[in-house]
């Protein structure tokens, strides 16, 4: 597996793509997802160019950021209360809080830390039962209940698509899209900051139609570590 030519071809791609739809390549971030990998692939692909990675489980976060911490590490997975504080203290960025319940956790650590922490919404557009992540109609109440944690920046949304179906991914793709478009009118006084900027959509098989749609973080795996996946 030659990392640095995976790199290679990831970015231009990425940069092609943009190029197409008129839109600046840099605000789109790659981010290595490293869950099946082991560390030499990850100081491998560090030394490639990689510089964000994702992680969907709390131990691998955690021992994955102590060894490599010169990289932004994302925790893109199932949040589980009794691992909150070893999250918020490895995360550069959560994708995937949706439970009223979790914000007053990652609260309470994040002010232990003295650290303020990045975090997206995670919405479930396509109404799948299997996918986890607040309903579009609820999505209002939990982000004005975020706005009064001093130490919680709420940076945008992160949704899942079917997989499968590229034509229902890009509506889903569209539809959290247009949900961020909301939020940033109904709170312009925050949405004009820092926050309010991500769209965390697309992984290795529909990256592409997050793009089209305004993506500007995308979760890639197999087309960086999998050797057998050939894309399209």
């Amino acid at each position: 597996m030659d990392l640095g030519l995976r790199y290679q071809r990831v970015t231009a791609e990425v940069k092609a793509v943009c190029q197409r739809l008129r839109r600046d390549p840099q605000e789109v971030r790659v981010i290595a997802v490293s869950k099946t990998v082991g560390p030499p692939l990850i100081e491998a692909a560090i030394g490639a160019g990689f510089r964000d990675f994702g992680e969907n489980r709390p131990e691998a976060l955690f021992a994955r950021q102590a060894q490599f911490p010169q990289v932004a590490w994302h925790f893109i997975g199932n949040v589980q209360s009794r691992r909150i504080p070893g999250i918020v203290s490895a995360a550069t960025l959560i994708h995937s809080l949706y439970q009223s319940r979790h914000l007053a956790a990652v609260e309470k650590a994040a002010s232990g830390l003295g650290k303020v922490q990045g975090l997206l919404i995670e919405v479930n557009v396509s109404g799948e039962a299997s996918k986890g992540g607040v309903a579009p109609d609820d999505l209002n109440a939990l982000f004005e209940e975020a706005l009064r944690c001093p130490h919680i920046q709420v940076r945008g949304l992160m949704t899942m698509a079917p997989q499968g179906d590229s034509a229902r991914a890009r509506e889903c793709f569209k539809e959290t899209a247009s949900l961020l478009a909301d939020l940033r009118k109904r709170f312009p006084q925050y949405g004009g900051l820092q926050g309010l900027r991500e769209l965390s959509m697309g992984m290795s098989e529909d990256w592409r139609e997050a793009l089209v749609e305004g993506a500007t973080m995308i979760r890639i795996g197999r087309a960086v570590f999998d050797d057998g996946f050939e894309g399209r």
